[in-house]
């Protein structure tokens, strides 16, 4: 089926992710059902516009956002730009097609005060537990990326040397991410209490010397084989962590220090983007940090610098 062919074409081609292509999968799913039952219509790339125009009133009538409406109204797009390529249609019916005003949000973050205060608040605790979860919020925080990547993140991936972090973003594509001689230690003191743990575990007991002089003695450089394909962040059973563990941990410690109701890992990034904006990074250094395609989708983050200077300038100015 041309449906078939086409999430093929979003797997082996354009590389998405699995997330993505559910997304995609459900949107056609959702699209054909209605027709079905509404026109007696089989197949998605039988339907005009005046039809696609019906669904979407369908599905502001049934409260989906104007959000959620657009991004299936994006699958579909995507659909009917394949069938064009592939000969299967020879006018794009979405090119009549306007999808429902959205209104703008600015991302949600943490003010950088409170990210500074959070960090003095994480218990430094010798467990790997706690050097686990304190090390996930830093590196979400310090480098940008997302709860995907840091999943994926393996031990290969990192460079000592060079203070880098390698990336999967989505599609696939790779970037690589600058870190500080800070972060490289937490990580290598992290990695040190994972090999303990590990090596407990399997009954050969704890590497000689105290806590401190096994870490005034670690070589940071070599503490890492870049052939080594393990996932840099494991559960105390040695799993791979799941997103909602990730959650959870970012949750439990941002609430130490904001009120806000959504305290995602998404904020950590959020965050990130917001705080080096604010103190001068260029918007093009920040966008590939992030991974965007575009520089519009990091142009959003200039409006909270916006917004803080007309809160200065309102605080301040005599005559605001």
């Amino acid at each position: 089926m041309l449906k078939d062919r086409f999430l093929d074409y979003l797997k082996f081609e354009k590389r998405f992710s699995p997330n993505t292509l559910i997304s995609y999968e459900l949107d056609l799913a959702q699209f054909t059902a209605y027709i079905q039952s509404q026109y007696n219509i089989n197949d998605p790339s039988e339907a005009d516009h005046q039809i696609i125009r019906s669904w979407v009133v369908d599905l502001l009538e049934h409260s989906i956002s104007p959000r959620s409406v657009n991004r299936k109204l994006s699958s579909l797009k995507s659909f009917y730009r394949f069938c064009l390529r592939s000969g299967s249609l020879h006018a794009n019916p979405m090119l009549k097609v306007t999808g429902p005003k959205t209104a703008r949000h600015l991302p949600v973050f943490v003010e950088k005060e409170r990210m500074d205060n959070l960090f003095s608040r994480i218990p430094v605790e010798d467990t790997f537990e706690a050097l686990r979860d304190r090390l996930i919020v830093m590196v979400l925080y310090a480098t940008g990326m997302r709860r995907s990547e840091l999943l994926g993140l393996q031990l290969a991936d990192i460079d000592m040397s060079k203070n880098t972090l390698k990336v999967l973003g989505k599609r696939n594509k790779e970037r690589i991410i600058p870190i500080g001689d800070y972060l490289s230690r937490e990580i290598a003191i992290y990695l040190m209490k994972r090999g303990e743990k590990e090596a407990a575990d399997n009954g050969k007991g704890a590497p000689e010397g105290t806590h401190d002089q096994r870490i005034s003695g670690l070589n940071i450089d070599n503490s890492i084989g870049q052939n080594n394909h393990e996932l840099l962040f494991v559960t105390t059973t040695g799993k791979r962590m799941n997103a909602r563990q990730v959650y959870t941990i970012v949750h439990q410690a941002l609430a130490q220090v904001s009120s806000q109701s959504k305290l995602s890992p998404h904020i950590l990034r959020h965050s990130f983007a917001t705080h080096l904006l604010n103190d001068g990074a260029d918007l093009n250094a920040i966008k590939e940090i992030l991974g965007h395609t575009s520089l519009a989708a990091t142009q959003v983050y200039t409006h909270n610098t916006i917004e803080k200077l007309k809160k200065i300038h309102n605080q301040a100015h005599p005559r605001a």
